[in-house]
Parts: C-alpha cells; sequence; structure tokens
C-alpha cells in the first residue's frame, strides 16, 4: 500500500490555522497522529516518527475563499483495508461529520474536513492489480463505497493512525488544468496518470495518484493571496529526480506554481 518506492512521494502538507489548539486537538482526535513537535505557534503531526501535517499559527490570517486556488484536499493514506475499517468504527462512534464516501476502483476513501474547512480524505488503496484497464492504463471511479463491508474488515479497534500511515496524495484547487500540468507535469516531472472533466491527476512510479489538480470551483483563479488553509506541500524525490527537477529549475527548490502554492523539494533517504 505504501508510496515509498516511487521515485517521488508527498512528505508533509503545511497548512496556516488561526486556532493552533483546536486543529492539532482535530488532527489527533480524528485522524489519531501524534503531536510530534509544538511550541505554540506551530504543530507537527504524524504518525510513527513521520510528520505529516505541520499546522502554523497565524490568529489574524484571512479565511481562504472555497473558489480560490489551493487545496482541496490532503489524503492520508493508511496502510491496509483493516486500518481503515477500523477507523470507519472511530468516526462511527465519535460522530465525525462525513462529507463523502466513495469507491474509485484503486481506493477506498471517506472525506470530510477540518475545523478551518480544510478537506481532508482518508483512505486505503487496493490492490496495484486491480488498477489498470486491459491497455495498461490506470482506471479510477467514483461509485458508491461498501461502508457496511468495509467495517467488518476491521480486525482491531482503532488506536490511532498505525505506522506507515502517509499522505498519499494532496489534491489542488487551480485556475486552469493545462496550465497546472505545465507545472506539475512539465517542470517536476510526475508523469499525468488520468484526466477527467476539470481535472488532471499525476502519478510517479506507476501510482495511481500523488498529486491531483482541478477547476471545479476555482475555474479561472489567479494567484493566491496571503490566506488560512495550504501553505506548502512537500516532494520527496530521489536522487536522480531531484537531478531532473532542478536542472529544469535553475537549481531551485523552493518553488511556486503559477497560482502560488509553495511546492518544496527534498531528498529521499
Amino acid at each position: 500500500m505504501s508510496t515509498a518506492t516511487a521515485p517521488m512521494e508527498i512528505g508533509t502538507v503545511t497548512l496556516t490555522v488561526t486556532d493552533l489548539s483546536r486543529s492539532a486537538d482535530f488532527y489527533a482526535r480524528a485522524l489519531g497522529l501524534e503531536k510530534l513537535r509544538s511550541d505554540g505557534t506551530e504543530a507537527a503531526m504524524g504518525a510513527g516518527d513521520r510528520a505529516l501535517v505541520r499546522l502554523i499559527a497565524d490568529p489574524a490570517a484571512r479565511a481562504r475563499s472555497a473558489r480560490e486556488a489551493g487545496l482541496f484536499h490532503t489524503a492520508i493514506l493508511l496502510p491496509d483495508r483493516a486500518a481503515l475499517g477500523a477507523w470507519v468504527h472511530h468516526a462511527s462512534a465519535s460522530r465525525l461529520p462525513v462529507q463523502g464516501a466513495s469507491d474509485h476502483k484503486v481506493s477506498e476513501a471517506i472525506y470530510f474536513a477540518d475545523p478551518e474547512g480544510n478537506g481532508i480524505e482518508i483512505y486505503a488503496d487496493r490492490p496495484r492489480s486491480q488498477w489498470t484497464k486491459p491497455d495498461g492504463t490506470i482506471h479510477m471511479t467514483t461509485d458508491p463505497l461498501d461502508v457496511e463491508d468495509l467495517a467488518a474488515a476491521a480486525r482491531a479497534a482503532w488506536q490511532g493512525a498505525p505506522d506507515g500511515t502517509v499522505i498519499g496524495h494532496v489534491h489542488l484547487q487551480v485556475g486552469d488544468v493545462p496550465q497546472a500540468e505545465s507545472f506539475y507535469h512539465g517542470t517536476l516531472g510526475f508523469p499525468v496518470t488520468a484526466h477527467y472533466p476539470g481535472a488532471a491527476f499525476y502519478g510517479a512510479g506507476g501510482y495511481h495518484h500523488h498529486l491531483a489538480t482541478n477547476t471545479w470551483n476555482s475555474r479561472g483563479a489567479g494567484p493566491r493571496s496571503p490566506s488560512t488553509g495550504l501553505t506548502a506541500v512537500e516532494i520527496l524525490a530521489d536522487a536522480s529526480s531531484l537531478a531532473a527537477i532542478t536542472a529544469r529549475t535553475g537549481g531551485k527548490t523552493d518553488l511556486q506554481d503559477p497560482w502560488g502554492t509553495r511546492i518544496t523539494l527534498t531528498e529521499k533517504v
């Protein structure tokens, strides 16, 4: 289920929030992430020793509009279906407000939001052998999720995000898909794995997607101004991928997409 074998994957997602304590408590309570570091101005939330979500406090930050470029959702990938089934029981018992649930053929996913409106997906991948069409291309769908069958896959009670939990992908709102594709495929080098109306999906190493860009709420959006919500996405790249990217960026490892979303590059270890 891990994306670790891919030459590029998602590291840490950084969010600006107005209420640090409330947000950190939510990520601990709803997702079972541990508070790895906190100094009162920011908190790193993760699983095992891996930071997944970094929260930066700015009580005076402007609230981001849902129609701006920025975050659509951060997708938390659990190690297996049993863990996602256990989380379903946890979410039900804690009355977590859920916004949607889908069977994407490549994965099973449930959607909700944090207290400041940042979209979250929690999901588990299906076996890779089920991802492709006969011609070898990746086939994703949006079908109803059999929640009862998923819940039945749980083997133990939810004890928090298990070791091996990662950010599977980040889905972004952009102003124009071809322009986004020029950056995320052309500059960063992520292969395009799928197109849907108003959206493109990008995945490295055969993964269904590490990134996605859509204009469903944000068509024509211009450059971002400082606000709550997404601050940065870290891309972990192996040495050869990082060298190829920096050759295209003039050596830069701290980048911005066409809408000002910050993308930072870190070499995988």
